[in-house]
């Protein structure tokens, strides 16, 4: 194995440029939030709730696998949803649900759900949210590691580990101000690493005309990049569409942004900033793209075969920069890529733990627990999820598929029950379990290819697609869903959420059932073990009187003030999204 020696000095020098930032980062911020009186912990989850415009706007910036949708042929452009589907998410969270939340003053997305639905249901909801964050992780983690093994040929698995131990270690030191700063650095690399790289590679003499090859196709193998959508599958393309757009939203690692705004306004320009920074780093991957398609891959030192018939067509970016672009210009390129890789890495590790120390660790079962206690319980959790990423980027063959189960589920359960709980007041735990188990049910039961887990629901319109692997020859038989049951399955979580929560609602409150069956303490909640005061809620219009409850005085000071914050008590009024006409229902 030839170690190539400028590929590697150019990683080191962008790993210690991010590592460096990270420890700046800290130091910086080290007595940020001491001295307005703010929680140790709090400071790490949401930054002192004082990350500015610029800062919170690139931390929200993403571009991953557009420039292989737009190689791959029979998808091309049309198929690279990502940027566009995740730019509206911005757009749409900024408009709808960045408000609420940064005014009320949660520290993390599963805090609204355990206020309204109980510590039970909000440990429930942690699940699909971890594994969201935990398998991403892994999944990007291992593409890194695939990436610089083909590349620069160093072993898979030490770039993999390096590359965690670095994301995890600054992550560790500076909390959020650490992943945010690093995550300015990363992207400004990216970007100017892409462009850079983007008129060499097109200068190649081996690249045609990409505005030609955007509508004809010029070489065996290879259809149009612009793509197309073919009437059978536009309703696949608009649940894939759907999911992007509105499964965006319900993640810890964007509200984590959205939280440690200055102010609930900052959080919905830095959303809408976001979004159009989106479109604006999907830009040169959409070049890159289309150039890995407008390749003669014969003509290049890659080799006759071109990637797609290597099944490398997930590394199409590292392979056009290295075997396109002059050597210093490639490596500049990849070293850029392999710095915004780990920006990721460390954001969903830091939301990961960040909902565990507070939501699982402190609300459900450590109320008591001191600020230091929670600060090292994060710190713990941190560099436990992080190396449980590692291992699966290294053990698991399937991450991948773990990784598409997941965010489905992030859609298919947290999405409509955020609703729920935001906007809709009625909704209660018995609405919540309902929403959960329906919308799991439709989800799973339409199987995930990538995991190889074959459906028990047959939906609409389903075939059977076969996979040829091209390196082994082997061939797969995979069950292809036409049908947009992903969307389906939101839906049916939605309103099996609204519909049984409105039923418990009538049948506990009219006395067609009684009091002591309510056993999730969810309606009329008098023999609850774990009431809230709700005092506090009633006065900020966040719940209706007729849902207040008697309170334990031991647990009241201590959660009120756990979901209270006090400097945001004044931007309550004005930016509830319920009116004071919904007090009685």
């Amino acid at each position: 194995m030839n170690i190539h020696v400028e590929g590697l000095v150019a990683i080191v020098i962008f790993y210690l440029l991010i590592l460096i930032v990270g420890i700046w980062a800290a130091w910086k911020n080290k007595n940020s939030g001491v001295v307005e009186g703010v929680d140790r912990s709090e400071t790490i989850m949401v930054g002192g709730r004082d990350i500015g415009l610029f800062v919170g706007g690139f931390t929200m910036t993403g571009f991953y696998g557009t420039a292989e949708n737009v190689y791959l042929p029979g998808y091309g452009l049309a198929w690279a949803q990502a940027p566009f589907g995740y730019a509206l998410s911005l757009v749409l969270g900024g408009l709808f649900f960045a408000k609420p939340m940064r005014s009320r003053g949660y520290v993390t997305m599963l805090d609204p759900f355990q206020q309204l639905y109980g510590k039970r249901m909000g440990g429930l909801l942690f699940i699909p949210a971890l594994m969201g964050e935990m398998f991403w992780s892994a999944a990007i983690l291992s593409a890194l590691g695939a990436t610089l093994s083909v590349i620069i040929d160093i072993d898979i698995n030490m770039s993999v580990i390096i590359s965690a131990l670095i994301a995890i270690f600054y992550t560790l030191v500076g909390g959020l101000y650490s992943v945010a700063y690093t995550d300015v650095v990363q992207l400004f690399c990216i970007f100017l690493g892409l462009w850079v790289s983007v008129p060499f590679a097109l200068s190649n003499p081996a690249v045609s005309d990409i505005g030609v090859t955007a509508v004809k196709q010029l070489h065996a193998n290879q259809t149009a990049w612009l793509g197309k959508i073919e009437s059978l599958d536009k309703w696949m393309w608009a649940d894939n569409f759907c999911l992007l757009m509105l499964g965006g939203i319900p993640w810890q690692v964007y509200f984590q942004r959205v939280l440690s705004a200055s102010s609930a306004t900052y959080a919905q320009v830095l959303s809408f900033l976001a979004a159009f920074g989106c479109i604006i780093m999907a830009i040169p991957s959409i070049l890159i793209g289309a150039i890995g398609a407008s390749t003669d891959w014969n003509q290049t030192s890659y080799g006759p075969i071109p990637p797609m018939q290597r099944d490398q067509s997930d590394m199409i970016l590292p392979i056009v920069l290295q075997h396109l672009c002059p050597a210093y210009i490639s490596f500049f390129g990849l070293g850029a890529v392999s710095a915004a890789v780990m920006s990721s890495a460390d954001s969903s590790i830091l939301s990961a733990s960040s909902m565990f120390a507070r939501n699982i660790y402190q609300l459900a079962f450590r109320q008591s627990a001191s600020d230091r206690e929670i600060v090292w319980v994060m710190r713990i959790t941190i560099f436990v999820f992080g190396a449980l990423a590692t291992a699966m980027a290294l053990l698991t063959g399937t991450v991948y598929g773990l990784w598409y189960l997941s965010s489905d589920l992030v859609y298919v359960i947290i999405f409509p029950q955020l609703i729920c709980v935001l906007f809709i007041r009625a909704t209660n735990t018995y609405g919540s379990v309902a929403g959960y188990i329906f919308g799991l049910i439709l989800r799973v039961g339409g199987g995930e290819p990538y995991l190889k887990l074959p459906p028990f629901i047959y939906y609409p319109g389903w075939t059977i697609e076969e996979k040829v692997h091209h390196v082994t020859k082997e061939v797969e038989y995979l069950v292809l869903q036409r049908f947009p049951f992903k969307t389906a399955s939101m839906l049916a979580s939605f309103l099996s959420n609204v519909a049984f929560s409105y039923l418990f609602k009538y049948l506990f409150e009219s006395g067609t059932l009684s009091a002591k069956y309510d056993f999730l303490d969810a309606v009329v909640a008098k023999h609850s073990a774990e009431i809230m005061d709700k005092t506090t809620l009633v006065n900020k219009n966040i719940i209706g009187l007729n849902e207040m409850a008697p309170v334990k005085p031991r647990l009241s000071v201590t959660l009120a003030a756990t979901f209270t914050r006090k400097e945001t008590l004044t931007e309550e009024e004005d930016s509830s999204p319920e009116s004071p006409s919904h007090e009685n229902e």
